[in-house]
Protein backbone atom coordinates (compact mmCIF):
# COMPACT_ATOMS: atom_id res chain seq x y z
CA UNK A 1 0.00 0.00 0.00
CA UNK A 2 0.96 3.72 -0.74
CA UNK A 3 1.45 5.84 2.02
CA UNK A 4 -1.27 8.02 1.37
CA UNK A 5 -2.04 10.68 4.20
CA UNK A 6 -5.44 11.89 4.33
CA UNK A 7 -5.94 15.67 3.46
CA UNK A 8 -8.09 18.13 4.96
CA UNK A 9 -10.47 18.86 1.42
CA UNK A 10 -13.74 20.64 1.73
CA UNK A 11 -12.97 20.96 5.85
CA UNK A 12 -12.88 17.29 6.25
CA UNK A 13 -9.81 14.55 6.41
CA UNK A 14 -10.27 12.27 3.61
CA UNK A 15 -8.28 9.92 1.14
CA UNK A 16 -6.65 12.39 -1.14
CA UNK A 17 -8.43 10.69 -4.29
CA UNK A 18 -10.92 12.34 -6.44
CA UNK A 19 -13.28 11.43 -8.72
CA UNK A 20 -13.00 13.22 -12.04
CA UNK A 21 -16.22 15.13 -13.60
CA UNK A 22 -17.59 13.69 -16.51
CA UNK A 23 -20.64 15.48 -18.15
CA UNK A 24 -23.28 14.61 -19.75
CA UNK A 25 -24.56 12.25 -17.03
CA UNK A 26 -21.59 10.18 -16.69
CA UNK A 27 -20.34 11.29 -13.17
CA UNK A 28 -23.57 11.46 -11.86
CA UNK A 29 -25.23 11.10 -7.38
CA UNK A 30 -24.94 7.62 -7.99
CA UNK A 31 -20.95 7.37 -8.80
CA UNK A 32 -20.03 10.48 -6.59
CA UNK A 33 -22.30 8.98 -3.30
CA UNK A 34 -20.12 5.59 -3.73
CA UNK A 35 -16.42 7.30 -3.60
CA UNK A 36 -17.65 9.72 -1.09
CA UNK A 37 -18.95 6.58 1.26
CA UNK A 38 -15.29 4.76 0.48
CA UNK A 39 -13.50 8.03 2.73
CA UNK A 40 -12.66 10.08 -1.10
CA UNK A 41 -13.85 12.71 -3.18
CA UNK A 42 -16.79 12.30 -5.34
CA UNK A 43 -17.69 14.36 -8.37
CA UNK A 44 -21.36 14.57 -10.10
CA UNK A 45 -21.64 16.89 -13.21
CA UNK A 46 -23.94 19.65 -13.33
CA UNK A 47 -23.82 19.78 -16.94
CA UNK A 48 -26.93 18.76 -18.29
CA UNK A 49 -27.44 16.54 -15.75
CA UNK A 50 -30.08 13.94 -15.12
CA UNK A 51 -33.52 14.34 -13.57
CA UNK A 52 -36.27 11.60 -12.69
CA UNK A 53 -39.99 11.60 -13.09
CA UNK A 54 -41.91 10.08 -10.09
CA UNK A 55 -41.22 6.38 -11.10
CA UNK A 56 -37.91 7.02 -11.12
CA UNK A 57 -37.37 7.31 -15.00
CA UNK A 58 -34.92 9.69 -16.82
CA UNK A 59 -36.51 12.53 -18.02
CA UNK A 60 -35.47 12.98 -21.60
CA UNK A 61 -34.65 16.42 -22.21
CA UNK A 62 -36.55 17.30 -25.40
CA UNK A 63 -36.92 21.22 -26.29
CA UNK A 64 -40.40 22.88 -26.98
CA UNK A 65 -39.05 26.33 -27.75
CA UNK A 66 -39.72 28.26 -30.92
CA UNK A 67 -36.76 30.29 -29.88
CA UNK A 68 -33.73 30.39 -28.92
CA UNK A 69 -34.10 32.19 -25.97
CA UNK A 70 -37.21 29.89 -25.03
CA UNK A 71 -35.61 26.97 -25.52
CA UNK A 72 -31.58 28.21 -23.57
CA UNK A 73 -34.43 28.55 -20.50
CA UNK A 74 -35.79 24.76 -20.55
CA UNK A 75 -31.98 24.28 -20.48
CA UNK A 76 -31.38 26.28 -17.58
CA UNK A 77 -34.49 24.53 -15.70
CA UNK A 78 -33.29 21.03 -16.71
CA UNK A 79 -29.93 21.64 -15.39
CA UNK A 80 -31.00 23.12 -12.02
CA UNK A 81 -33.32 20.09 -11.44
CA UNK A 82 -30.58 17.30 -12.37
CA UNK A 83 -28.29 18.84 -10.62
CA UNK A 84 -30.40 19.30 -7.49
CA UNK A 85 -31.43 15.20 -7.94
CA UNK A 86 -27.56 14.32 -8.53
CA UNK A 87 -26.28 16.00 -5.55
CA UNK A 88 -29.19 14.52 -3.14
CA UNK A 89 -28.51 10.87 -4.93
CA UNK A 90 -24.76 11.47 -3.41
CA UNK A 91 -25.72 12.95 -0.26
CA UNK A 92 -28.10 9.73 0.40
CA UNK A 93 -25.57 7.34 -0.93
CA UNK A 94 -22.52 8.54 0.60
CA UNK A 95 -23.85 7.87 4.22
CA UNK A 96 -22.37 10.69 5.53
CA UNK A 97 -18.77 10.35 4.78
CA UNK A 98 -16.17 11.58 2.20
CA UNK A 99 -16.72 14.92 0.44
CA UNK A 100 -19.49 15.45 -2.55
CA UNK A 101 -18.25 18.02 -4.99
CA UNK A 102 -20.15 19.52 -8.31
CA UNK A 103 -18.24 20.12 -11.52
CA UNK A 104 -19.51 22.56 -13.92
CA UNK A 105 -18.38 24.15 -17.38
CA UNK A 106 -17.81 27.64 -16.47
CA UNK A 107 -18.63 28.52 -20.09
CA UNK A 108 -21.73 26.22 -20.17
CA UNK A 109 -25.20 28.52 -20.82
CA UNK A 110 -25.88 29.80 -17.67
CA UNK A 111 -23.42 28.56 -16.02
CA UNK A 112 -23.94 31.01 -12.97
CA UNK A 113 -27.27 30.61 -12.71
CA UNK A 114 -27.09 27.00 -12.59
CA UNK A 115 -24.65 26.92 -9.82
CA UNK A 116 -26.16 29.53 -8.02
CA UNK A 117 -30.30 27.64 -7.85
CA UNK A 118 -28.00 24.08 -7.93
CA UNK A 119 -26.33 25.51 -4.51
CA UNK A 120 -29.54 26.96 -3.14
CA UNK A 121 -31.84 23.78 -3.86
CA UNK A 122 -29.17 21.34 -2.59
CA UNK A 123 -28.85 22.91 0.45
CA UNK A 124 -26.12 21.14 2.86
CA UNK A 125 -25.54 18.33 -0.09
CA UNK A 126 -22.42 19.88 -1.41
CA UNK A 127 -19.38 20.62 -0.48
CA UNK A 128 -17.25 21.93 -2.69
CA UNK A 129 -18.04 23.34 -6.52
CA UNK A 130 -15.00 22.65 -9.32
CA UNK A 131 -14.91 24.73 -12.14
CA UNK A 132 -13.01 25.09 -15.35
CA UNK A 133 -13.14 25.66 -19.14
CA UNK A 134 -13.18 28.82 -19.32
CA UNK A 135 -11.80 31.48 -16.76
CA UNK A 136 -14.37 31.37 -13.62
CA UNK A 137 -14.09 35.10 -11.99
CA UNK A 138 -17.32 34.92 -10.19
CA UNK A 139 -16.70 31.35 -8.64
CA UNK A 140 -15.14 32.64 -5.38
CA UNK A 141 -18.12 34.97 -4.78
CA UNK A 142 -21.04 32.45 -5.84
CA UNK A 143 -19.14 29.93 -3.47
CA UNK A 144 -18.67 31.78 -0.60
CA UNK A 145 -22.16 33.07 -0.30
CA UNK A 146 -23.43 29.53 -0.11
CA UNK A 147 -20.10 28.40 2.19
CA UNK A 148 -18.74 25.86 0.46
CA UNK A 149 -15.92 25.57 -0.95
CA UNK A 150 -14.39 26.46 -4.78
CA UNK A 151 -11.59 24.56 -6.87
CA UNK A 152 -11.02 26.25 -10.06
CA UNK A 153 -9.42 23.86 -12.79
CA UNK A 154 -6.19 25.51 -14.41
CA UNK A 155 -3.31 23.68 -16.52
CA UNK A 156 -0.81 26.56 -15.85
CA UNK A 157 0.43 28.62 -13.02
CA UNK A 158 -0.21 31.99 -15.40
CA UNK A 159 -4.38 30.94 -15.14
CA UNK A 160 -4.44 30.47 -11.87
CA UNK A 161 -2.32 33.79 -10.63
CA UNK A 162 -4.70 35.57 -13.20
CA UNK A 163 -8.09 34.34 -11.42
CA UNK A 164 -6.33 34.91 -7.81
CA UNK A 165 -5.33 38.33 -8.43
CA UNK A 166 -8.09 39.67 -10.15
CA UNK A 167 -11.00 37.92 -7.70
CA UNK A 168 -10.52 34.91 -5.97
CA UNK A 169 -8.04 37.07 -3.22
CA UNK A 170 -11.48 38.20 -1.92
CA UNK A 171 -12.56 34.95 -1.04
CA UNK A 172 -9.63 32.49 0.14
CA UNK A 173 -11.43 31.79 2.89
CA UNK A 174 -13.39 29.47 0.88
CA UNK A 175 -10.79 28.44 -1.64
CA UNK A 176 -10.50 24.53 -1.17
CA UNK A 177 -7.61 23.68 -3.73
CA UNK A 178 -6.51 23.88 -7.15
CA UNK A 179 -6.81 21.21 -9.71
CA UNK A 180 -3.94 21.38 -12.00
CA UNK A 181 -5.23 19.44 -15.48
CA UNK A 182 -2.49 18.20 -17.93
CA UNK A 183 -3.67 20.06 -21.39
CA UNK A 184 -2.05 17.16 -23.17
CA UNK A 185 -3.45 14.42 -21.49
CA UNK A 186 -6.53 14.57 -19.70
CA UNK A 187 -9.93 14.04 -20.82
CA UNK A 188 -12.65 16.41 -22.22
CA UNK A 189 -11.96 20.12 -22.58
CA UNK A 190 -8.33 21.11 -21.83
CA UNK A 191 -6.59 24.57 -21.04
CA UNK A 192 -4.22 24.07 -23.66
CA UNK A 193 -2.98 28.18 -24.52
CA UNK A 194 -2.41 29.43 -27.91
CA UNK A 195 0.99 29.86 -26.94
CA UNK A 196 1.51 26.33 -26.70
CA UNK A 197 1.86 23.25 -29.27
CA UNK A 198 -1.14 20.24 -29.21
CA UNK A 199 1.78 17.69 -30.63
CA UNK A 200 4.54 18.90 -27.63
CA UNK A 201 3.65 17.96 -24.22
CA UNK A 202 5.54 19.70 -21.18
CA UNK A 203 6.67 18.00 -18.05
CA UNK A 204 3.76 17.96 -15.63
CA UNK A 205 6.37 17.79 -12.72
CA UNK A 206 7.97 21.51 -13.76
CA UNK A 207 4.54 22.95 -14.43
CA UNK A 208 3.78 21.54 -10.29
CA UNK A 209 6.22 23.14 -9.24
CA UNK A 210 5.96 26.65 -11.12
CA UNK A 211 2.00 26.12 -9.74
CA UNK A 212 3.50 25.32 -6.36
CA UNK A 213 5.50 28.66 -5.98
CA UNK A 214 2.88 30.86 -7.17
CA UNK A 215 0.35 29.43 -4.41
CA UNK A 216 2.92 30.28 -1.92
CA UNK A 217 3.60 33.60 -3.25
CA UNK A 218 0.25 33.97 -2.21
CA UNK A 219 0.61 32.29 1.18
CA UNK A 220 -1.70 29.27 -0.10
CA UNK A 221 0.93 26.48 0.74
CA UNK A 222 -1.55 24.65 2.79
CA UNK A 223 -3.82 23.97 -0.22
CA UNK A 224 -3.66 20.63 -1.76
CA UNK A 225 -3.19 20.91 -5.71
CA UNK A 226 -4.71 18.22 -7.27
CA UNK A 227 -3.10 16.42 -10.18
CA UNK A 228 -5.46 15.64 -13.03
CA UNK A 229 -4.73 14.15 -16.87
CA UNK A 230 -3.74 10.87 -16.97
CA UNK A 231 -3.29 9.47 -13.74
CA UNK A 232 -3.43 5.83 -13.86
CA UNK A 233 -1.03 3.51 -10.97
CA UNK A 234 -0.46 5.99 -8.45
CA UNK A 235 2.98 3.68 -8.36
CA UNK A 236 3.96 6.06 -11.02
CA UNK A 237 3.50 9.22 -9.49
CA UNK A 238 5.18 8.08 -6.02
CA UNK A 239 7.81 10.80 -6.68
CA UNK A 240 5.39 13.16 -6.36
CA UNK A 241 4.26 12.43 -2.62
CA UNK A 242 4.99 13.84 0.27
CA UNK A 243 7.30 15.80 -2.02
CA UNK A 244 8.78 19.06 -0.28
CA UNK A 245 8.86 20.93 -4.10
CA UNK A 246 5.29 20.27 -4.80
CA UNK A 247 3.45 20.27 -0.81
CA UNK A 248 0.17 18.60 -0.08
CA UNK A 249 -1.27 16.79 -3.48
CA UNK A 250 -3.96 14.94 -4.25
CA UNK A 251 -4.98 12.72 -7.47
CA UNK A 252 -8.00 12.94 -9.43
CA UNK A 253 -9.10 10.19 -11.82
CA UNK A 254 -11.21 10.75 -14.60
CA UNK A 255 -11.33 8.18 -17.00
CA UNK A 256 -10.89 4.95 -15.00
CA UNK A 257 -14.19 5.47 -12.96
CA UNK A 258 -16.09 5.01 -16.24
CA UNK A 259 -16.02 1.20 -15.39
CA UNK A 260 -17.30 0.93 -12.27
CA UNK A 261 -20.48 -0.77 -11.77
CA UNK A 262 -21.99 2.40 -10.44
CA UNK A 263 -21.45 4.37 -13.67
CA UNK A 264 -24.09 4.07 -15.83
CA UNK A 265 -22.30 4.02 -18.79
CA UNK A 266 -20.03 1.17 -17.71
CA UNK A 267 -21.86 -1.64 -19.50
CA UNK A 268 -22.65 -0.26 -22.75
CA UNK A 269 -18.98 1.27 -23.18
CA UNK A 270 -17.16 -1.05 -21.75
CA UNK A 271 -15.68 -3.31 -25.08
CA UNK A 272 -15.20 0.46 -26.83
CA UNK A 273 -12.85 0.80 -24.07
CA UNK A 274 -11.36 -2.09 -23.90
CA UNK A 275 -10.31 -2.44 -27.37
CA UNK A 276 -8.44 1.01 -27.37
CA UNK A 277 -5.09 1.24 -28.37
CA UNK A 278 -2.31 3.77 -27.74
CA UNK A 279 -2.78 6.91 -29.75
CA UNK A 280 -6.42 6.07 -30.08
CA UNK A 281 -7.40 9.33 -28.49
CA UNK A 282 -6.63 12.29 -30.15
CA UNK A 283 -6.38 16.19 -29.07
CA UNK A 284 -8.41 18.57 -31.41
CA UNK A 285 -10.14 21.88 -31.67
CA UNK A 286 -13.05 20.60 -33.06
CA UNK A 287 -15.21 21.69 -30.53
CA UNK A 288 -17.77 24.05 -30.78
CA UNK A 289 -16.42 25.92 -27.89
CA UNK A 290 -13.34 26.64 -29.36
CA UNK A 291 -11.26 25.23 -26.77
CA UNK A 292 -9.06 22.24 -27.47
CA UNK A 293 -10.52 18.77 -26.41
CA UNK A 294 -9.86 14.77 -25.94
CA UNK A 295 -11.83 12.37 -27.59
CA UNK A 296 -11.78 9.33 -29.02
CA UNK A 297 -11.24 8.34 -32.34
CA UNK A 298 -14.44 7.45 -33.71
CA UNK A 299 -15.95 7.54 -37.11
CA UNK A 300 -17.43 10.78 -35.62
CA UNK A 301 -14.40 12.33 -34.83
CA UNK A 302 -12.14 11.17 -37.86
CA UNK A 303 -15.50 12.79 -40.44
CA UNK A 304 -15.06 15.95 -38.74
CA UNK A 305 -11.05 15.88 -39.00
CA UNK A 306 -11.63 14.80 -42.57
CA UNK A 307 -13.86 18.08 -43.27
CA UNK A 308 -11.65 19.82 -42.06
CA UNK A 309 -9.59 19.21 -45.47
CA UNK A 310 -12.07 19.25 -47.58
CA UNK A 311 -12.63 23.34 -47.99
CA UNK A 312 -11.27 25.78 -50.04
CA UNK A 313 -10.57 29.29 -49.84
CA UNK A 314 -12.93 32.15 -50.74
CA UNK A 315 -11.25 34.57 -53.69
CA UNK A 316 -12.89 37.64 -55.19
CA UNK A 317 -12.41 36.58 -58.70
CA UNK A 318 -12.10 33.22 -59.85
CA UNK A 319 -13.03 30.70 -62.68
CA UNK A 320 -14.03 28.27 -60.10
CA UNK A 321 -17.14 28.67 -58.52
CA UNK A 322 -19.50 26.87 -56.76
CA UNK A 323 -23.25 27.31 -55.18
CA UNK A 324 -23.83 28.00 -51.69
CA UNK A 325 -27.16 27.86 -50.97
CA UNK A 326 -28.25 29.68 -54.25
CA UNK A 327 -25.14 32.03 -54.53
CA UNK A 328 -22.48 32.03 -56.72
CA UNK A 329 -19.10 31.73 -54.57
CA UNK A 330 -15.73 32.31 -56.40
CA UNK A 331 -12.71 29.74 -55.10
CA UNK A 332 -8.81 29.34 -55.90
CA UNK A 333 -8.38 28.24 -58.65
CA UNK A 334 -5.53 25.65 -57.49
CA UNK A 335 -8.36 23.80 -55.81
CA UNK A 336 -9.82 22.88 -58.98
CA UNK A 337 -8.78 19.63 -58.85
CA UNK A 338 -9.33 18.78 -55.29
CA UNK A 339 -13.10 20.28 -55.94
CA UNK A 340 -13.84 17.69 -58.46
CA UNK A 341 -12.26 14.50 -56.76
CA UNK A 342 -14.54 15.74 -53.33
CA UNK A 343 -17.90 16.19 -55.50
CA UNK A 344 -17.16 13.04 -57.28
CA UNK A 345 -17.03 11.00 -53.86
CA UNK A 346 -20.42 12.40 -52.92
CA UNK A 347 -19.24 15.62 -51.13
CA UNK A 348 -20.81 18.04 -53.38
CA UNK A 349 -22.78 20.33 -51.09
CA UNK A 350 -20.77 23.68 -50.25
CA UNK A 351 -21.15 25.68 -46.76
CA UNK A 352 -19.61 29.12 -45.88
CA UNK A 353 -17.55 28.84 -42.84
CA UNK A 354 -16.54 32.10 -40.79
CA UNK A 355 -13.05 31.60 -42.16
CA UNK A 356 -13.59 32.70 -45.68
CA UNK A 357 -13.33 29.14 -46.67
CA UNK A 358 -16.32 26.84 -48.07
CA UNK A 359 -15.91 22.81 -46.66
CA UNK A 360 -18.09 20.21 -48.55
CA UNK A 361 -19.85 17.91 -47.11
CA UNK A 362 -22.56 15.66 -48.79
CA UNK A 363 -26.11 17.06 -49.24
CA UNK A 364 -27.23 14.77 -45.88
CA UNK A 365 -24.85 15.83 -43.75
CA UNK A 366 -25.69 19.79 -45.37
CA UNK A 367 -29.26 19.35 -43.89
CA UNK A 368 -28.52 17.58 -40.51
CA UNK A 369 -26.21 20.62 -39.57
CA UNK A 370 -29.02 23.37 -40.64
CA UNK A 371 -31.05 21.57 -38.24
CA UNK A 372 -28.63 21.07 -35.47
CA UNK A 373 -27.90 24.65 -35.74
CA UNK A 374 -31.51 26.09 -35.52
CA UNK A 375 -32.23 23.69 -33.12
CA UNK A 376 -29.49 25.58 -31.04
CA UNK A 377 -30.83 25.40 -27.02
CA UNK A 378 -27.72 27.52 -25.73
CA UNK A 379 -25.85 25.14 -24.23
CA UNK A 380 -22.76 27.19 -24.44
CA UNK A 381 -21.84 30.96 -23.26
CA UNK A 382 -21.01 31.29 -27.16
CA UNK A 383 -20.88 28.47 -29.85
CA UNK A 384 -19.01 28.61 -33.50
CA UNK A 385 -21.55 26.02 -34.14
CA UNK A 386 -24.54 27.55 -34.02
CA UNK A 387 -23.19 30.97 -33.49
CA UNK A 388 -25.23 31.39 -29.96
CA UNK A 389 -23.63 34.11 -27.72
CA UNK A 390 -25.62 34.51 -24.21
CA UNK A 391 -24.66 38.16 -24.19
CA UNK A 392 -25.44 39.36 -27.42
CA UNK A 393 -27.81 36.78 -28.79
CA UNK A 394 -25.38 36.19 -31.77
CA UNK A 395 -21.28 35.71 -31.97
CA UNK A 396 -21.59 38.10 -35.09
CA UNK A 397 -19.73 35.37 -37.21
CA UNK A 398 -21.28 32.94 -39.81
CA UNK A 399 -21.91 29.61 -37.84
CA UNK A 400 -19.38 26.69 -38.58
CA UNK A 401 -20.19 23.85 -40.48
CA UNK A 402 -16.66 22.00 -39.44
CA UNK A 403 -17.86 21.61 -35.68
CA UNK A 404 -21.00 20.19 -34.52
CA UNK A 405 -23.56 20.25 -31.54
CA UNK A 406 -22.11 19.23 -28.58
CA UNK A 407 -24.90 19.27 -26.21
CA UNK A 408 -26.94 16.32 -28.68
CA UNK A 409 -23.88 14.25 -28.94
CA UNK A 410 -23.43 14.09 -25.51
CA UNK A 411 -26.90 13.28 -24.39
CA UNK A 412 -27.29 10.63 -27.09
CA UNK A 413 -24.18 9.31 -26.39
CA UNK A 414 -24.84 9.16 -22.44
CA UNK A 415 -28.30 7.46 -23.20
CA UNK A 416 -27.77 4.83 -25.29
CA UNK A 417 -26.38 6.23 -28.06
CA UNK A 418 -24.27 5.17 -31.34
CA UNK A 419 -20.60 5.31 -29.78
CA UNK A 420 -18.97 5.78 -33.33
CA UNK A 421 -21.46 8.28 -34.09
CA UNK A 422 -21.39 10.89 -31.29
CA UNK A 423 -18.43 12.35 -29.13
CA UNK A 424 -16.64 10.38 -26.68
CA UNK A 425 -14.61 12.15 -24.41
CA UNK A 426 -12.05 10.09 -22.59
CA UNK A 427 -8.17 10.55 -21.30
CA UNK A 428 -4.90 9.87 -22.57
CA UNK A 429 -4.94 6.33 -20.87
CA UNK A 430 -7.77 4.99 -21.86
CA UNK A 431 -6.07 2.27 -23.83
CA UNK A 432 -4.49 1.27 -20.33
CA UNK A 433 -8.24 -0.62 -19.82
CA UNK A 434 -6.84 -3.47 -22.46
CA UNK A 435 -3.33 -3.61 -20.85
CA UNK A 436 -4.53 -3.32 -17.23
CA UNK A 437 -4.80 -6.83 -15.70
CA UNK A 438 -7.44 -5.56 -12.90
CA UNK A 439 -9.79 -5.10 -15.92
CA UNK A 440 -9.30 -9.04 -17.69
CA UNK A 441 -11.46 -10.99 -18.77
CA UNK A 442 -13.82 -7.85 -18.68
CA UNK A 443 -14.09 -7.41 -15.65
CA UNK A 444 -16.05 -4.18 -14.03
CA UNK A 445 -15.13 -3.66 -10.14
CA UNK A 446 -17.35 -1.33 -7.62
CA UNK A 447 -15.93 1.54 -7.21
CA UNK A 448 -15.51 0.60 -3.31
CA UNK A 449 -13.01 -1.80 -5.04
CA UNK A 450 -11.31 0.62 -7.14
CA UNK A 451 -10.52 2.57 -4.68
CA UNK A 452 -8.87 -0.12 -2.56
CA UNK A 453 -7.07 -0.80 -5.38
CA UNK A 454 -5.70 2.92 -6.33
CA UNK A 455 -4.23 2.45 -2.59
CA UNK A 456 -2.24 -0.30 -3.75
CA UNK A 457 0.02 1.89 -6.45
CA UNK A 458 -1.89 0.15 -8.97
Amino acid sequence: MLNLISQKISGKFVLPLVEGGKGVSISNGETCGAWAANDAVGTFSAVNADSYDEAGNVIPQIYHGKTREERRRELIEYAVNGGIAQAKIARERSNGRGRIHMNALWEMGGSQEIITRILEGAKDCIHGVVCGAGMPYELSEIAAKFKVFYYPIVSSDRAFSALFRRSFKKCVEFLGGVVYEDPWLAGGHNGLSNAESPTNPMNPYLRLVNLRKVMNSFNLKYLPIIIAGSVWWLSEWADYINNDELGNVAFQFGTRPILTTECPVAKAWQPKFMALKRGDVKLTRLSPTGFYSSAINNEMLADLIARQERQAPIVEQSDLKVSVFGNEVCLDESFREKVSFWTAQGFSAAMLTPDKTVVFVTPEQSVSILQSQRNCCCCLSACRFSSWCQTKGSTGRIPDPRSFCIQRSLQEVAHGGNLDENLLFAGHSAYRFAEDPFYANNYIPTTKELIERIQTGY
